[in-house]
């Protein structure tokens, strides 16, 4: 029986990141994911509308609401690895300065935007170079 240090459970953004900064330091890392590998050309191309697929899609609805005129609303939600990133089209975006901000006002200590943008910077590989907003190393192509 295989033996690991950590077990992560959910391939998604968060998951993926955790279980690979984790092998980094040396860790025996299991990674679960009750989806595929979403390596298909729907998910792998922009635009594909991989949303649309239940191979790749949770497609959770909401019960009827009642501001919709008794309809649902669709929650798409990603199966597989990259969870719901591997189905948005390959949109990157942060958030704006002032929620993080916002948020540290509020008492999030440290969730400030000068305290989050190092982390984005490492993670960025930005194909214009690294400058002070963006990183130029890391393995987020952007």
């Amino acid at each position: 029986m295989d033996q690991f240090d950590v077990i992560v459970v959910g391939g998604g953004s968060a998951g993926s990141a955790v279980a690979g900064r984790l092998a980094e330091a040396g860790r025996t890392v299991c990674l679960l994911e009750a989806g595929g590998r979403n390596d298909g050309f729907k998910v792998t191309t922009p635009g594909m509308l991989a949303f649309t697929n239940p191979k790749t899609n949770y497609r959770y609805e909401t019960v009827p609401q009642k501001g919709l005129n008794g309809r649902c609303g669709y929650q798409p939600r990603g199966k597989g690895l990259g969870g719901s990133s591997a189905i948005n089209a390959m949109i990157y975006i942060r958030g704006n300065r002032w929620d993080y901000d916002n948020w540290a006002a509020l008492g999030c200590t440290g969730w400030g935007f000068a305290d989050v943008l190092p982390w984005f910077k490492r993670a960025e590989n930005n194909v214009r170079g690294a400058d002070g907003f963006h990183g130029g190393d890391g393995p987020l192509c952007v």
